[in-house]
């Protein structure tokens, strides 16, 4: 295994353009194994990042099992930690995922992101090496993901590819689990066109594809989706058909698809987000009349996951939902953490010097980033167990 300045120089080769991947090494046949030795949990399911085939085992048990697996947005190293030390104590998957704007702020607001996208696919980049040096030691199957990625922001996503196939080149499997592709504002057909010959692409390496149809309400990230039609925010089986028209006959369970059923962004009163996880339902039992599948032949994600109810979480996931997206919710349990720091300590982070317990006494110890950051990961684990419990996912390692 290349030591990790090996793979930070080699994701900077290609973040430069400069990549050298030769076409005869990304065999256009999907991969079954992967090179790199890995423990099984009791599950059988492989710990550390999980690619190819032991990805879509982990998808499959979270099928038969009936439980989700939370994703998470992440933008530096304490949220990434604090979704793997949850996961360890759930006993159970996760999904470190990375947006568009989140690599941005994980390079350093102090680079420009230009339309090359150069430094988002950096910052993501590094943030996937660092799940990958620590992921093995957390003892659970750790998912690496990218979140939406719109037609304008392609850029992005094909420096992301470039990344893969280079690792595959060098390890067998590619650098990330999967990508997500958000083509929901262009047309179905343009969507599956471009879908399609991205999932072509990345099945030859082992690397799996999310889409989405329909709209995901509310806003994150930069994208703002609060004045869509209502129609737009419920997706009708025929449209989940063709997803799976199109992309099955290229890459069999290689792909799962964010569909819209009253799902938005944020958090919002109760009464103002109107979910409907029938349709998904509907859409499994249309797939298996007209194509005769098996029962719930694809996989489904939830988006807009946060403030949901338990029942209607439960709800879906029995409709083959097995991944749930918490962002809001864990951003603000990020803050609660270091707005309870901050109160409960603040007398002692007024100065360098001075505190109730004497003028000369030095607060270091008190202000040491280490030492707030630890309570907002804290709290972000905690509410990431709560999660866990909604998807009936606790111990699904011991499943």
């Amino acid at each position: 295994m290349a030591s990790m300045t090996q793979h930070a120089l080699a994701a900077k080769t290609v973040v430069r353009g400069n990549a050298v991947v030769s076409k005869k090494a990304v065999k256009a046949t999907r991969v079954n194994t992967v090179a790199r030795a890995a423990v099984a949990t009791k599950s059988g399911l492989k710990t550390g990042v999980v690619t190819g085939a032991d990805y879509q085992a982990v998808l499959e048990h979270a099928k038969k099992h009936q439980y989700a697996i939370p994703a998470v947005n992440c933008t530096m190293s304490p949220i990434i930690n604090a979704c793997m030390e949850a996961a360890k104590k759930a006993n159970s998957p996760m999904i470190v995922q990375f947006s568009n704007g989140g690599g941005i702020y994980n390079a350093g607001k102090g680079l420009k992101n230009e339309k090359d996208q150069k430094v988002a696919a950096m910052g993501t980049i590094a943030g996937a090496l660092h799940v990958r040096a620590m992921a093995e030691a957390y003892g659970v199957p750790i998912i690496l993901h990218t979140d939406h990625c719109s037609k304008a922001l392609l850029p992005w996503f094909d420096l992301l590819i470039e990344a893969n196939e280079e690792y595959f080149a060098k390890h067998g499997e590619p650098l990330f689990s999967s990508h997500m592709l958000d083509l929901s504002e262009e047309s179905i057909e343009e969507n599956m066109e471009i879908s399609a010959k991205y999932l072509k692409r990345m099945a030859a390496i082992g690397c799996h594809l999310e889409v989405e149809i329909g709209i995901t309400g509310g806003e994150e990230d930069g994208v703002d989706n609060t004045d869509v039609a209502q129609e737009d925010l419920y997706s009708k089986p025929e449209e989940i058909h063709q997803v799976y028209k199109a992309l099955e006959p290229i890459a069999p369970g290689m792909y799962s698809i964010a569909a819209a059923f009253g799902n938005v962004h944020g958090v919002y009163s109760p009464g103002n987000v109107k979910l409907t996880p029938p349709i998904l339902g509907n859409a499994q039992k249309y797939i298996e009349k007209e194509e005769g599948t098996k029962e719930k032949p694809v996989y489904f994600v939830f988006h807009g996951g946060s403030g949901s109810s338990r029942e209607d979480i439960r709800e879906a996931i029995g409709y083959g939902v097995i991944k749930m997206n918490i962002d809001t919710d864990t951003q603000w349990s990020f803050w609660d953490g270091v707005k309870d720091y901050v109160k409960e300590k603040e007398p002692y982070l007024q100065g360098q010097i001075g505190n109730p317990d004497g003028p000369e006494k030095p607060n270091k110890k008190y202000y040491d980033p280490r030492m707030w950051l630890r309570e907002a990961e804290n709290y972000t684990v905690n509410r990431l167990l709560s999660a866990y419990e909604d998807l009936q996912a606790m111990d699904a390692c011991s499943k």
